[in-house]
C-alpha cells in the first residue's frame, strides 16, 4: 500500500452473476483527498463506492482503509460514512436531532453530543436552523443537513454518491463551491461518485474515470482533461474531437487515434492566412449554436472529419459563420493528442 493512503484497493472484483460490475481494479486515495470516481451509468462507480462502504462485498480482491483490512466487515465496523442522493433525513425529527442520531446510537454523553452537534451545523453553516424539521428547509439545506449528520461521527472516509443530483442546475453549482470549501475545512478524505464531467472538474483533487467496470484513467483535472490517455476519456470528459487513424494521418500527421479540444481550434478570419507554424484544413459549415459565452461550429473538413470548433462570442468570428460557408480552420500541433484504444466498448468520439 502505498503511504498515506486512506483507501487502498487490490484486484477489486465483483460479478452480479454474469455480470462483471467491477473488474480488477486497484487504486489508492490518499488522505484528506477530495477525489471523484467519474463514468456513466453502468460503469461500476457506485458499485466501487459501496464496496469502499461495506454495502457490497467483492467477489475478488482486497479493500483497506488507512492500512486495516475490511473486505469482509460489515458497514458499521469500517471508519467510514455515506451521504446519499436522497439525504434519508428523518422528518419527525429536527435538524438537531438528526444530525445527533449517529452518536445516539454510540452511546456519546448529552454533553458532548450537543457540542459535536453544533459544531457540525457551524461547519455547513446551519447554526441558527437546528430546531426546524426538514421539510422547512430548501434542497440545499437538506443536502448540507445530511453532510453534518455524516460528519458528526468524525469518519476517517467519508463516501458520497451523486450527493447533488436531485438539485437545480444554480443550487448545485452553488453547492460544488460549498462542498469543496467544507472539505478543506474539516480534512476529511471525500470519495465522491458523479456522472457530471464539468461536477468532476471543479472540485477535485484527483479523478478515477470508470468505463465498464474498469479504470480508463486516474489523474488531476488537468490531466485528465488536457492530456486524455484512452478515447474514452477524451471523448467523455468534456467534448473532443476523436480523429481516428486515417484522418489523424491526414489532418495532423499522426498514424494514431488523435484528440483535439473545440476551444484549441479556430477559424481563421476570411481574408487572413493561418500562422506558419499552424497546422490547418478547408472545412464546411454543417451547423452553427450560440452558447452565450462562445459560438458552437460543427464543420466538415475536405478529409471527411467532423470537427467541433468552440469560438469565444467576444471575437465576431462565429458570427460570420453561415451555414454551408467554406472556412479555413487551423490551430497547433501542441494540443494534439494521441490516445489508446479504450477498455470499455463505448469508444466515446465528439460529445
Amino acid at each position: 500500500m502505498s503511504s498515506g493512503a486512506a483507501v487502498s484497493l487490490r484486484g477489486v472484483t465483483k460479478r452480479f452473476g454474469a455480470v462483471t460490475a467491477v473488474a480488477g481494479v486497484d487504486l489508492d486515495i490518499a488522505e484528506g483527498e477530495f477525489f471523484s470516481m467519474l463514468g456513466p451509468s453502468g460503469s461500476g462507480k457506485t458499485t466501487m463506492l459501496r464496496l469502499i462502504a461495506g454495502f457490497e462485498l467483492p467477489t475478488a480482491g482486497t479493500v483497506l482503509l488507512k492500512g486495516r483490512d475490511v473486505t469482509r466487515l460489515p458497514p458499521f465496523d469500517r471508519d467510514v460514512n455515506t451521504v446519499f442522493q436522497d439525504y434519508a433525513l428523518f422528518p419527525h425529527m429536527s435538524v438537531a436531532q438528526n444530525i445527533a442520531y449517529g452518536l445516539r446510537v454510540r452511546r456519546v454523553a448529552k454533553e458532548e453530543r450537543n457540542r459535536r452537534v453544533d459544531e457540525a451545523l457551524a461547519s455547513v453553516r446551519l447554526d441558527e436552523f437546528g430546531s426546524r424539521r426538514p421539510h422547512q428547509l430548501s434542497g440545499g439545506q437538506r443536502q448540507r443537513v445530511a453532510l453534518a449528520r455524516a460528519l458528526v461521527n468524525r469518519p476517517a472516509v467519508l463516501l458520497l454518491d451523486e450527493p447533488l443530483g436531485a438539485l437545480d442546475l444554480k443550487l448545485r453549482e452553488e453547492m460544488q463551491v460549498e462542498l469543496k470549501a467544507i472539505q478543506q475545512q474539516v480534512g476529511i478524505t471525500f470519495i465522491f461518485v458523479t456522472h457530471d464531467q464539468q461536477e468532476a472538474l471543479t472540485m477535485s483533487d484527483r479523478i478515477a474515470v470508470f468505463a465498464d467496470g474498469r479504470i480508463e484513467q486516474v489523474g488531476t483535472p488537468t490531466e485528465i482533461y488536457e492530456r486524455p490517455m484512452t478515447q474514452f476519456v477524451a471523448g467523455f470528459v468534456g467534448t473532443s474531437n476523436v480523429l481516428q487513424p486515417a484522418v489523424a494521418r491526414a489532418l495532423v500527421g499522426r498514424d494514431a487515434i488523435a484528440t483535439i479540444r473545440p476551444e484549441h481550434i479556430r477559424i481563421v478570419a476570411v481574408g487572413a492566412e493561418p500562422d506558419a507554424d499552424e497546422m490547418h484544413t478547408i472545412a464546411t459549415v454543417r451547423d452553427v449554436q450560440y452558447l452565450g459565452a462562445f459560438v458552437r461550429v460543427r464543420a466538415e473538413t475536405d478529409e471527411g472529419a467532423r470537427l467541433v470548433v468552440d469560438v469565444p462570442s467576444f471575437t465576431g468570428v462565429g458570427a460570420d459563420v453561415a451555414l454551408g460557408r467554406r472556412c479555413t480552420l487551423a490551430w497547433s500541433s501542441r494540443y494534439v493528442r494521441a490516445v489508446g484504444q479504450s477498455s470499455s466498448t463505448n469508444t466515446g468520439g465528439e460529445e
